[in-house]
């Protein structure tokens, strides 16, 4: 087997070895662990900062649910393309199934991300996803995607 493309745990700069994102739209911040190509747990530090509260939602600001499933689909991928057996490329959405948000994200809010792979090849994966808020489920769902090179 071939060596690890990145050490875990890594920082942002790590996750910007495995992804082709970056600011504004890179939400993971850092990889806790990881079991490439098996599971992973990284974290999104949600910044009060953000210029989207501006407008989601002025004086109540609340994180987006599509942007946590967007979070969750960037760590998941992360886990995909640490394997060192699979090129680095691209992942996409091909779908997104039984998606529950239970917890508001706010400014400020630090999110554990979690991905397990339930199934996939070189061209499709599919993963069971969570994100957490401290002991709270905040999201969860089933995630496709199509992998590009």
């Amino acid at each position: 087997m071939a060596e690890a493309r990145v050490q875990f745990p890594c920082d942002q700069e790590g996750v910007k070895q495995l992804l082709p994102h970056r600011d504004p739209f890179l939400w993971v911040s850092r990889i806790v662990e990881c079991e490439p190509g098996v599971s992973i747990v990284a974290e999104l530090d949600v910044s009060p900062d953000l210029p989207l509260f501006a407008g989601h939602f002025p004086g109540h600001p609340v994180f987006p649910g599509v942007l946590i499933m967007e979070a969750l689909a960037q760590a998941a991928c992360c886990c995909i393309f640490s394997d060192p057996e699979r090129e680095v490329g691209v992942g996409y959405f091909a779908g997104i199934d039984g998606a529950k948000f239970r917890e508001t994200v706010l400014p400020g809010d630090t999110i554990r991300l979690e991905a397990t792979m339930l199934k996939g090849n070189k061209r499709f994966c599919k993963a069971e996803v969570k994100a957490w808020k401290g002991d709270k489920l905040a999201a969860e769902a089933t995630q496709k995607y199509i992998m590009a090179v």
